[in-house]
C-alpha cells in the first residue's frame, strides 16, 4: 500500500471490521511494530526524528480513550509537563474554552471529574488533549462513535478549522459512511 498525505488532507479509512484499520493507525504512530515498508514524515524516518518527537508529531487518538484521576483540566494540563512538550507554548485556557464553545460545552466542563465522564465526554477530552499540541498528523480511531449527531457535526467542524490553521493532516476511521462522505477529502479502502 502506498499512502501519502499533504497538509489539509482528511483521509477517510474504509474497511470492514477486523481488516486492520486500527493496526494501521497504531503502526503509523509507532505503537505497534511495522511489518514491512517505509514510513516517513516530512521526508524523515521515525528513527531520524526520534521516538518522542515522532509521537509528538503523529498523534493517535484511540477508539476507547482513557483519563487519569482529577479534573478534565488536570488531564489537559498534565501532558505539558512531558519533556517533549516543554517550550511549545504550554497550557492555553483561552484556546481550550474556545474549542469547548465550538463543541457546545460550557467552560465548567474543565471542572468535571475525568474518571466519571461518559464515553462521549471521554472522546471530547481525548480530542482536546490531542489538538492542543498541534500534531502534524492526527490519527483518529472512531472519534465520534459515542457522540450524538449535533456533537459529531461540531467535532467535524472543529477538526476542519483546526486542520486549515496549519500544515496538518488527519486520518479518520469511521464505520459511518455518511461521516466519511462529509468529512474526508479522500478515502482509502483497505482490502479484506
Amino acid at each position: 500500500m502506498d499512502l501519502a498525505l499533504a497538509g489539509g488532507d482528511r483521509l477517510g479509512l474504509v474497511a470492514p471490521s477486523g481488516s486492520g484499520k486500527t493496526l494501521l493507525l497504531r503502526t503509523l504512530a509507532l505503537l505497534d511494530p511495522q511489518q514491512a515498508g517505509t514510513i516517513r514524515l516530512l521526508g524523515r524516518s521515525p528513527a531520524a526524528w526520534g521516538l518522542p518527537r515522532w509521537r509528538a508529531m503523529v498523534q493517535y487518538l484511540a477508539q476507547g480513550p482513557v483519563a487519569t484521576g482529577g479534573t478534565v483540566e488536570a488531564n489537559l494540563r498534565g501532558p505539558w509537563r512531558f519533556r517533549e512538550r516543554r517550550g511549545q507554548g504550554g497550557w492555553s485556557p483561552e484556546r481550550i474554552t474556545g474549542w469547548l464553545a465550538a463543541l457546545g460545552r460550557d467552560p465548567s466542563f474543565l471542572d468535571y471529574d475525568a474518571e466519571r465522564l461518559s464515553g462521549g465526554e471521554l472522546q471530547l477530552l481525548a480530542l482536546l488533549r490531542g489538538l492542543q499540541f498541534d500534531p502534524t498528523v492526527l490519527l483518529l480511531d472512531e472519534p465520534t462513535a459515542s457522540l450524538d449527531g449535533a456533537t459529531t457535526a461540531a467535532v467535524e467542524a472543529l477538526l476542519i478549522a483546526w486542520l486549515s490553521a496549519g500544515p496538518r493532516a488527519c486520518v479518520l476511521i469511521s464505520h459511518d459512511g455518511e461521516q466519511i462522505g462529509r468529512f474526508a477529502t479522500c478515502t482509502l479502502e483497505l482490502p479484506r
